[in-house]
């Protein structure tokens, strides 16, 4: 058994789209609108061509009576996001800093033994970058 897709929920995902390829880096994978206007739009980092995030809008298959919470979630920043693993964490934070992305952390050591940072995609949710790194008993 092996993850092939994991999903975000976005409120625009033209923005979403270019945040993820443009700022992040990663490559589209699938951008298909079908004819009740659903769009199957997922990214993946180039190294695991396996892995798909879909970039999805709140509408079906989530129940209509839950769309309402499910945005005010998203806009507080409350939903989960993904970590990215790479070999120098500053040198991408930097890089993405520098596009104008809402930072949340600065590199920083955590005592879990990696090296991380974080910011917030157009949508709200949090996308962290690690490095792991040896850890002192």
């Amino acid at each position: 058994m092996k993850l092939s897709h994991t999903f975000l929920f976005v409120h625009d995902q033209d923005a979403a789209l270019k945040f993820y390829r443009d700022v992040i880096g990663l490559e589209v994978r699938t951008d298909v609108t079908i004819e009740d206007g659903y769009r199957w739009l997922t990214v993946g980092p180039t190294e695991q061509p396996d892995v798909e995030i879909g970039l999805s809008r709140i509408g079906p298959p989530v129940p209509p009576t839950d769309h309402e919470a499910l945005e005010a979630l998203l806009a507080k920043g409350s939903l989960q996001g993904v970590i990215f693993e790479l070999d120098d964490v500053d040198a991408k934070f930097e890089q993405v800093r520098a596009t104008g992305a809402e930072v949340l952390q600065e590199p920083i050591d955590q005592f879990y033994g990696v090296r991380d940072c974080a910011f917030r995609d157009p949508s709200g949710n949090m996308i962290r970058f690690s490095t792991p790194r040896s850890v002192q008993p």
